[in-house]
């Protein structure tokens, strides 16, 4: 077995664990360390896959700026034990389950994918280049620079929502 292929399984196995505590863990803030643990596994995908601009980039982006929003609302929110929504065994059982069939479908994904580092080899085109991935990203007639405006646009609202219901109620004192 090569080794990229072992440190493949390897990161693969730490993503989906740590993808499941964190939306398994019952503390917030547990939480938060296992989505800063699975960022940094997939930042090791984007290694293997010789995508070193990536990974700095998603390191930065996710594991920095991120998760630190992330942190402050969850303590704006102050989630309380008594606040906390119990769930029913039932829909455990269901996100359990929903979460297996996943991890089988992903593995059988990976399993039957064919390598697409052929491909960049015989293009020639050095992908690592911040001059080529801003012109695939923000092409306007080829590029992806509609869906980024998008994702803009859904970040901003998602900041003015969390301040929104982070924003406490004023109760009137008589």
């Amino acid at each position: 077995m090569a080794t990229a292929l072992l440190i493949f399984y390897i990161l693969s196995a730490v993503t989906l664990a740590s993808a499941f505590l964190t939306i398994y863990s019952r503390n917030p803030i547990h939480s938060a360390i296992y989505l800063v643990i699975c960022f940094f596994s997939i930042a090791g995908h984007y290694l293997l896959l010789n995508a070193q601009f990536l990974a700095i980039v998603h390191v930065i982006v996710y594991s920095g700026a991120i998760m630190i929003l992330f942190l402050f609302t969850v303590m704006l929110m102050n989630l309380n034990k008594e606040d906390e929504v119990h769930k029913p065994r039932m829909a455990r059982f269901v996100a359990i389950t929903l979460f297996g069939i996943m991890c089988v479908i992903l593995v059988a994904l990976f399993m039957n994918s064919k390598p697409v580092s052929d491909i960049y080899v015989q293009d020639g085109t050095d992908y690592q280049s911040i001059k080529v991935l801003g012109r695939v990203l923000l092409d306007g007639k080829e590029g992806y620079m509609v869906p980024f405006e998008f994702a803009s646009v859904l970040l901003l609202v998602a900041m003015i929502g969390t301040v929104l219901l982070s924003k406490k109620e004023i109760t009137e004192k008589k």
